[in-house]
């Protein structure tokens, strides 16, 4: 009986750590799919390819990644009772979410048939979305700067200033951000390795 235990032991653990990989493994290649500096269109399609692998049930996994104007999906895409959803807004109020579809039911964990880590991944992956949009707005505004009117805006002269307080609340939110997380820190890693496994803490450091 002992050995059967340690035996279902090490399965479940070696389960949650394969979980775990493929959830940090879809976090990178987000970043990676980022760093293209893709149109938004196509970064969100890109997206949409890669995040069903990261789930419990890959080939029953379907994903939506809405925008604004944007809708893409992933292949075979299918919408079911069972989803999980992240909203996310970009600093100029456009708003979108990430929906997460599986095509049957299975056994409820900690959100219906999603892991609680799950729902960690999908915040993790909208937070980078949007921190990529925003940048991009960002940019596109910066371009503007010093450059005369275009035939689009010339009739209205609040153009430029509504385009700076833009701009302006980018910065005051990256800010803020940043001091936030900044103050965290300490605290953050101190618990982290507090509550740490072995396998948690190698993949931290």
């Amino acid at each position: 009986m002992i050995v059967s235990g340690s035996n279902n032991g090490y399965q479940r653990l070696k389960k949650e750590n394969i979980e775990r990989l493929k959830e940090l493994a879809a976090i990178n290649q987000t970043t990676e799919i980022l760093k293209a500096g893709k149109p938004i269109n196509e970064t969100l399609q890109q997206i949409c390819l890669i995040l069903p692998r990261a789930y419990q049930y890959p080939e029953f996994t379907s994903v939506r990644i809405t925008y604004a104007d944007e809708q893409c999906t992933s292949p075979g895409f299918k919408k079911t009772k069972w989803v999980q959803i992240q909203d996310f807004e970009s600093v100029d109020g456009q708003k979108g979410n990430i929906e997460v579809f599986y095509s049957k039911k299975f056994p409820d964990f900690d959100e219906g048939p999603f892991l609680e880590e799950e729902r960690h991944l999908i915040i993790n992956i909208s937070n980078l979305i949007i921190g990529y949009i925003n940048s991009l707005k960002a940019k596109q505004l910066l371009s503007k700067t010093g450059k005369a009117p275009s035939e689009e805006i010339k009739p209205t002269l609040q153009s430029p200033i509504s385009g700076r307080k833009l701009l302006q609340k980018f910065l005051n939110k990256s800010n803020v951000n940043r001091d936030i997380y900044h103050d965290l820190m300490p605290f953050k890693v101190k618990e982290i390795l507090l509550i740490a496994n072995l396998y948690d803490a190698y993949s931290i450091e």
